[in-house]
């Protein structure tokens, strides 16, 4: 199979060194040039630890045309605050039947994603986003990935959801650990990363800002995880008002890694070893702040809006995120009137899926 992994970052050099280990003929993207050179000089990717072998790449490149032409499969692994971005870029080079899948989407990828590209093409693509990325990885450098973990199971769903056989069909001819979800709103909900990063880093600011190192979750402290179980409460609360039943934060984690012992989550978070020495952020300027906070926090407090759901919680991370950044996540980020969802009700909204 033809697949195009857009994004060079941790993820997507895992999975395009995974995906051509597989015997699947792989082309790489990235926007710049500084994450691939020493990809494009060796030709290939090495994976370390949990998955071990060199991919063979068969094109590296920066043009988006490029990467899009004659793809079968086309992974998004980029950050998801840059998705809009991405539909932008792809839009015009996009090919009738072709198959495109957020990895992961977070909360309402798969409907912002496609909002942005089908204002610009009429073509008939499938758009369907994974609940989590499939790896627990950090790049050693370019062309070099340590695979701390792989997922057992990971949910994914088309927009809309007639399409979600297709897809499930396609992706898992390549790796078989997707498992069909009801909607993008169920694998939006299941949006983990949102309940464990951004709260973490704040409660560890001034350590992150003065530069000292700690295991992000190895780390985890009986409060902080009493802390993340209460702020997840809110989210199952959406999910409850949407007819959606979730997954708890300390469920998902057996979920998607066999074999974790712990009795609650504190346990568990430091006894996956797909967790295992993940070094917190080098400083503020976080993914786990720019990214899950206006694609994960702010989703998730404007969807407890439209199904009249209290967040007080989510909706504190937000404001304490925004005000220490001093950035405006909502004007950006995915609100509901950026989505184009305003004043729709929860029974349209889920007609709309």
């Amino acid at each position: 199979m033809k697949i195009s992994i857009i994004g060079a970052g941790n993820g997507g050099q895992a999975m395009a060194g995974h995906f051509a280990i597989l015997g699947h003929k792989v082309t790489l993207y990235n926007r710049s040039l500084d994450r691939i050179s020493n990809i494009i000089n060796n030709g290939s990717i090495e994976l370390l630890d949990a998955l071990c072998g060199y991919g063979k790449i068969d094109c590296i490149t920066t043009d988006i045309c490029k990467s899009v032409k004659a793809a079968d499969l086309i992974m998004i692994t980029t950050t998801a605050d840059a998705h809009a971005e991405i539909a932008c870029l792809m839009a015009p080079y996009v090919e009738e039947g072709q198959c495109i899948v957020l990895n992961p989407g977070r909360t309402l990828g798969a409907i912002e994603f496609s909002n942005v590209l089908r204002k610009k093409t009429t073509k008939r693509v499938y758009i369907a986003e994974a609940q989590s990325l499939i790896y627990a990885c950090r790049a050693v450098k370019a062309g070099q990935v340590k695979v701390i973990g792989v997922k057992d199971k990971v949910l994914l769903a088309a927009y809309p959801a007639v399409d979600t056989d297709y897809v499930m069909n396609l992706i898992n001819s390549v790796y078989p650990c997707f498992i069909k979800a009801n909607n993008v709103l169920e694998t939006s909900l299941e949006n983990i990363a949102a309940i464990f990063h951004p709260s973490v880093v704040l409660f560890n600011a001034a350590t992150i800002e003065r530069g000292q190192e700690f295991f992000f979750y190895n780390d985890m402290t009986p409060a902080i995880a009493d802390f993340l179980t209460k702020i997840d409460e809110e989210r199952l609360k959406i999910g409850t008002a949407f007819g959606i039943k979730l997954n708890s934060v300390s469920e998902w984690v057996s979920f998607a890694y066999i074999d974790i012992k712990g009795d609650d989550l504190c346990a568990k978070m430091k006894n996956n070893p797909a967790y295992y020495k993940i070094l917190s952020p080098g400083n503020l300027k976080t993914r786990m702040l720019y990214e899950d906070v206006p694609t994960g926090i702010l989703p998730l407090t404007e969807l407890g809006k439209m199904a009249g759901v209290a967040t007080p919680l989510l909706t504190a991370v937000l404001n304490i995120s925004q005000n220490l950044l001093n950035v405006d996540f909502v004007k950006s980020g995915r609100s509901l009137y950026n989505l184009g969802l305003v004043n729709i009700s929860v029974s349209d909204f889920l007609k709309s899926l």
